[in-house]
């Protein structure tokens, strides 16, 4: 059977994605969860886009056909693979030559649901940002740079509290030395996707705990609507002593090579200044990464207290937090929230 729903019904089904646009359409952003099965590679699909502008979409399609008959079984066959139960979700970028071909091609091989969606994935994007520009009751937790605040927000989740890792969805943990053993950063588009499903699973009644950022972690940019959301909830602010932050910072990037720590202080001399980077790259190179630390992260302070100044006083609830206990922290964040 073969069916187009609009994206609200087609996302509560529970049967493998497939998205059929190209492999460089799907690496820019895709719904969480699907699997690329490309009608056209990057390549051919440019061929294809260009007999449209230049002579009609009649001879396009016959190009397409040209492209797409070969593939015809490699097709079926990478759905079955997916797929294996016979039901399917199929989606292009709007809902039309492609997705509507490759559905009629798996209905007549034999599966017995095919949905493609209605609007494709522009159609999604549309849904993606209007969850995003939800009020959502959120709980910030703040606090200077080495402060702990992701083991914290671990906690909270083992805890049961709603928790969204930005970070982690945008594999970068927000300073000049965020990238270091990270996978590389998904786009600005597909990190919205991420953030959405992760939202998608929680209950809007109850509060959500993200951590304090500034709008770009990396090269991603947070949703504006969420960030300003963000910025108007409660601060919760840990106050953690700066030696701790020092030595915790050090545990957490002491392991990786001295090229790539001494690359990550040249990209913020301006920042710091050249006299600082100079210092911070000779204890670097002496081996005291605990004055490297301290070092980076008196920039570190003046940026974040910058940040932190466009809030409502009023919102900002300071706790100490002196120990290397994020469990106990948690706990405490919950019953002070």
């Amino acid at each position: 059977m073969l069916r187009s729903l609009p994206v609200d019904e087609w996302l509560a089904f529970g049967t493998p994605i497939v998205d059929v646009r190209s492999p460089g359409e799907f690496v820019r952003g895709h719904i969480p969860g699907a699997h690329n099965l490309p009608l056209f590679s990057d390549e051919e699909r440019a061929v294809v886009g260009t007999v449209y502008k230049q002579q009609g979409r009649d001879l396009a399609v016959l190009e397409g056909l040209r492209i797409v008959g070969p593939k015809m079984a490699w097709l079926v066959e990478g759905a079955q693979r997916i797929a294996p139960g016979g039901g399917i979700r199929v989606h292009c970028w709007r809902g039309g030559e492609r997705s509507g071909s490759v559905g009629w091609l798996l209905d007549k091989a034999g599966f017995k649901e095919v949905i493609t969606l209605r609007r494709g994935y522009k159609g999604f994007r549309a849904h993606v940002r209007t969850i995003l520009s939800r009020p959502f009751a959120l709980h910030v937790l703040g606090g200077f740079t080495g402060s702990g605040k992701t083991g914290i927000l671990k906690h909270l989740a083992r805890l049961g509290e709603q928790v969204v890792d930005l970070e982690a969805l945008a594999n970068h943990k927000g300073s000049a030395f965020g990238a270091l053993g990270e996978a590389p950063q998904p786009t600005t588009e597909h990190f919205e996707n991420l953030l959405w499903s992760t939202l998608d699973g929680m209950d809007p009644a109850r509060s959500i705990w993200v951590e304090d950022e500034s709008m770009m972690i990396g090269r991603v940019s947070i949703p504006a609507m969420f960030f300003a959301t963000m910025r108007s909830a409660k601060l919760y602010f840990a106050e953690v002593p700066l030696d701790e932050r020092a030595k915790r910072l050090v545990h957490e990037y002491g392991r990786f090579p001295k090229e790539d720590l001494a690359e990550a202080i040249y990209r913020i001399t301006k920042r710091i200044g050249p006299q600082n980077c100079k210092a911070a790259l000779a204890a670097l190179d002496e081996g005291d990464l605990e004055q490297v630390a301290l070092i980076t992260l008196r920039y570190y302070d003046k940026s974040y207290l910058h940040g932190a100044s466009q809030r409502d006083p009023q919102r900002v609830i300071k706790f100490p937090a002196p120990s290397n206990d994020p469990e106990a922290l948690a706990r405490h964040l919950i019953a002070i929230a």
